[in-house]
C-alpha cells in the first residue's frame, strides 16, 4: 500500500489478532449474525488488516456493515438460494446478506465443482459489500486451485469521456498457489484509485495524486489535490484520461459488470428500477490446475518465474522487484507477530460501538 495510505506512526494503536477477531465478531453478533456468520465476517476484514489492506479492514467497512445492520438495510440472518445449477455452474441468491458472509459459500461451490468437472463458476447477486475481493481467490488456492473473483456494485465511476458516473469501482481478484514462494494474489479495482482508499485519505488528510478523480463534471482532475467529502468527486478508471489509458480501466469495468449482472440474470446498477437497493452481483471461478496439467509441474514452474522475477534486477531507485501478493505475505507474518496497527481515530470509535453495544471493549496492545 502507497505510504500515503498507511497510519502515521505517532498515531497507531496496536491491536493483536486474536483481540480483533474477538470484538469484531461479538459485534457481528450482537448486530443480529449468528456465531458462525460473525465468525466468517470477522475473518475476511482482519484478514485484510493483517495483509496491510486497511482499506478493506476493520477501520473503514465495520462501521459500515454496522450501520446497515441497524438501518436494516441488511438481512442478518440472509442465506445462499441455488437459482440455477449444472455441473460446472451455478447462479446463486445472497438474499440480502452481507457479502462477507456468504462470499465464501459461493466460492466453495466454485471449488466443489472445479474437483468434478475442471472449472466450476459461480454467479451471486442481491447481497450487500463483498469486501476485500483476494479473500475469496484465496479460498481457492488454499484447495490448490486457481481462484477468480469480481464484484460489480455502486455508481460512482464516469466512464471515458463521460460527465456522469455509470458503475461502481469494480474490482476483481486473481490468485495462483505456489510451493515455496508466497502465492500470486492479484486484488485490485478498476478504477486509478480503490474508493476505500479515498475514506482512508480523508481520514489521514493524504493528497490525492492526479488522475484518481473527477470534478462533477467528468473532467479528470490532473494535478494534486487535496482529499475531498464524498458528493464533491466522481473516481475515474484505471488510467485516469483517454491520454493515459482509462479506456483499458473502463473496459475491464464493463467486463466485471457483465460476469457479476448480466451473468446472474440482474440489471447493471447504472439501470436504476423502483427499488433504491442495488446491492453487489459477484463472479467467482476457480480451476483445478489437475484438470490442465501436472500438479508437481506447475509448482515448479511458477516457483521458477517468481524467482526470476524477484531477482531482476531493481531500476535506480528501487530496492527490488516484487510481484502481486508478496508485500502483503510479508506484511501478514509481521503483523500476526506484532499487532495490527490501527489509526486512533478507528479506536474511538470502536470505543463508542463497544459501549452502545454494552460489549466487553477492544483491548490493546500498548495498554
Amino acid at each position: 500500500m502507497l505510504e500515503r495510505f498507511k497510519v502515521p506512526a505517532n498515531e497507531q494503536v496496536h491491536v493483536a489478532e486474536e483481540s480483533l477477531r474477538h470484538t469484531v465478531t461479538s459485534i457481528f453478533e450482537r448486530v443480529g449474525l449468528s456465531r458462525t456468520d460473525a465468525m466468517e465476517s470477522s475473518d475476511v476484514l482482519v484478514t485484510a488488516d493483517l495483509r496491510g489492506v486497511e482499506s478493506h479492514g476493520v477501520s473503514n467497512m465495520l462501521r459500515r456493515y454496522v450501520e446497515f445492520y441497524q438501518d436494516e438495510v441488511l438481512n442478518p440472518l440472509g442465506k445462499l438460494t441455488i437459482i440455477s445449477d449444472t455441473p460446472s455452474a451455478a447462479t446463486v441468491d445472497a438474499d440480502r446478506a452481507l457479502g462477507i458472509t456468504v462470499g465464501r459459500r459461493a466460492m466453495e461451490i466454485a471449488i466443489d465443482k472445479a474437483r468434478k468437472t475442471g472449472v466450476g463458476a459461480v454467479t451471486m447477486f442481491n447481497s450487500g459489500h463483498m469486501g476485500a475481493l483476494g479473500h475469496y481467490a484465496m479460498i481457492a488456492v488454499q484447495n490448490n486451485m486457481i481462484g477468480f473473483a469480481s464484484t460489480a456494485a455502486g455508481t460512482g465511476v464516469v466512464p471515458t469521456f463521460a460527465s456522469e458516473p455509470r458503475f461502481g469501482t469494480n474490482p476483481f481478484a486473481f490468485a495462483a498457489p505456489t510451493r515455496n514462494e508466497a502465492p500470486i494474489l492479484f486484488d485490485v479495482a478498476t478504477t486509478a484509485v480503490a474508493g476505500n482508499k479515498l475514506e482512508l485519505a480523508r481520514r489521514l488528510k493524504a493528497s490525492l495524486l492526479p488522475g484518481w478523480i473527477s470534478d462533477l463534471d467528468g473532467t479528470p482532475i490532473t494535478q494534486e489535490t487535496d482529499a475531498r467529502d464524498k458528493g464533491e468527486y466522481y473516481q475515474l478508471p484505471i488510467g485516469g484520461s483517454r491520454e493515459s489509458g482509462s479506456h483499458k480501466g473502463y473496459g475491464l469495468a464493463l467486463m466485471v459488470e457483465v460476469l457479476g449482472s448480466m451473468l446472474s440474470g440482474s440489471k447493471s446498477g447504472m439501470i436504476k428500477d423502483e427499488s433504491d437497493w442495488i446491492g453487489s452481483k459477484s463472479f467467482f471461478t476457480a480451476y483445478n490446475i489437475e484438470a490442465f496439467t501436472n500438479m508437481d509441474e506447475f509448482m515448479t514452474n511458477i516457483d521458477e518465474m517468481l524467482v526470476h522475477l524477484t531477482e531482476t534486477k531493481p531500476s535506480p531507485g528501487n530496492e527490488r522487484v516484487l510481484y502481486p501478493g508478496l508485500i502483503e505475505h510479508e506484511e501478514f507474518q509481521k503483523r500476526v507477530i506484532e499487532g495490527i496497527p490501527l489509526h486512533t481515530e478507528v479506536i474511538d470509535w470502536f470505543d463508542q460501538i463497544t459501549k452502545e453495544l454494552a460489549l466487553d471493549p477492544l483491548e490493546l496492545l500498548n495498554d
